[in-house]
């Protein structure tokens, strides 16, 4: 099909979209633009998926979704906050935010073995309470292994960064990023086997935008599956039958392969086009996990396979533009952060949507944005914040808002001005001759 100029529509509508792409704050507003829907579909879902058991539990239908809403009320709080920090800010927060969630996670692996040990009845020491992967002090719960995430992004970053052309030199790698970040993984490994691996990967990911070299990665593989084995077998008997279901094809639908099995079928019912936003079945209490690991499931069944394509095109679009924002940054830090950011929400995507859908073992990671959770929220968002920060530091971006900058108030309620990007030689050797 051709227009009346005789120009394909094809080549008319990819001309149009690179025109779009080569706008100087194209990378900020598609960040926007993904991270705000999937946010919306998400806080959608979760009260389509808790509604039913939130009516019946507490009498309220909207019970768990103001809780969610709240929690990304403090999200875009936080998204904010990070848009409008410079960068020394960030590479200042790595290692006190490491250390805060080494301390968290310990405490939460202490209280769990002290139970195990049966040194305490309860899971609690003193006002300090342990619930599964939360702490609770005083009304308030924090997920250690969320805040680990954004921590081994920002100092991993900030250490190689500082190392420059020496990451070529496999020591000078492995000096302090491996035994600190083995610790960190054995430490939510004890207590969370998908985490670990989102952790893992992340690290992969940073360590590739670095240029290690594929030597590392080689070692690295054969230390990080006999740990992952290690685990598996010596921690929890539960972790072994996940895997040998998941490799079993004529595994129990009624046992071990309950979630699995249901998940493909909410995901079989909801055919091409669903059965509505808010008809879902199986979250009448046939579905375990239908607001967190599996919502993606209830996404198939209430929007069918469009809804699901569209939820997937938004994170493909969150991971294109990510990508592109650590190609474009001229800062080192900013390129391995972005980098890190990126592909720790794609690989936790992966993992959560390979195991609905029966591709990867369940592991219990939530689908970024869209899954109930009040931490994973809040530093996800955090996370997309600094990735606007950067995307606002890509040298067009950065001229184009110097040349024609937003109003002062603008400025001060959304966000400043990125630092001024150098200018390219050539550029500057014709001021010179000027």
């Amino acid at each position: 099909m051709s227009d009346r100029r005789g120009i394909p529509t094809a080549s008319r509508a990819v001309g149009m979209l690179h025109g779009l792409l080569a706008r100087p704050l194209a990378s900020y507003h598609l960040l926007l633009a993904s991270a705000g829907l999937l946010l919306v579909i998400g806080l959608t879902m979760v009260f389509s998926a808790t509604s039913v058991d939130a009516y019946a539990t507490d009498g309220n239908a909207f019970a768990r979704i103001a809780e969610q809403a709240g929690y990304a009320g403090i999200g875009l709080v936080a998204f904010w906050v990070c848009q409008r920090l410079p960068v020394r800010t960030f590479r200042a927060l790595g290692l006190p935010l490491l250390l805060s969630a080494f301390a968290l996670q310990g405490m939460l692996n202490l209280v769990d073995l002290l139970n195990s040990a049966g040194l305490l009845e309860t899971q609690q020491l003193g006002p300090l309470h342990a619930n599964l992967h939360w702490l609770e002090l005083g009304g308030f719960s924090v997920q250690p292994s969320e805040l680990a995430k954004l921590a081994l992004v920002v100092w991993a970053a900030d250490v190689l960064a500082r190392k420059g052309p020496l990451v070529g030199w496999s020591r000078e790698v492995v000096r302090p990023l491996f035994p600190v970040t083995g610790l960190l993984l054995l430490m939510i490994g004890y207590q969370d086997l998908g985490t670990m691996l989102c952790l893992l990967v992340l690290f992969i990911g940073i360590l590739w935008a670095a240029g290690v070299r594929i030597q590392v990665f080689v070692a690295m593989a054969a230390v990080v599956l006999g740990g992952i084995a290690l685990l598996v077998v010596a921690q929890s008997s539960y972790r072994v039958e996940r895997l040998t279901a998941f490799l079993n094809p004529d595994c129990d639908v009624l046992d071990q392969c309950y979630q699995a099995a249901q998940g493909r079928t909410a995901l079989a019912d909801g055919g091409w086009f669903g059965a509505g936003l808010g008809n879902a079945s199986l979250k009448w209490g046939w579905l375990p996990e239908e607001d967190n690991d599996f919502i993606f499931a209830i996404i198939g069944e209430e929007l069918g396979v469009v809804g699901c394509l569209v939820v997937l095109t938004l994170f493909g679009v969150l991971a294109y533009t990510g990508l592109r924002i650590a190609r474009r940054v001229e800062d080192r830090f900013r390129r391995l952060a972005a980098a890190g950011v990126t592909v720790w929400l794609v690989g936790q995507t992966v993992i959560n949507v390979g195991g609905v859908v029966g591709m990867l073992p369940i592991t219990g990671l939530p689908l970024p944005f869209i899954s109930v959770g009040g931490s994973a929220l809040v530093v996800t968002l955090a996370a997309v914040g600094m990735l606007a920060s950067f995307a606002r530091a890509e040298p067009a971006a950065a001229r184009a808002l110097h040349a024609r900058p937003p109003a002062r108030w603008v400025r001060l309620l959304w966000a400043p001005l990125p630092p001024r990007p150098r200018e390219p030689a050539k550029q500057a050797k014709r001021k010179e001759a000027t």
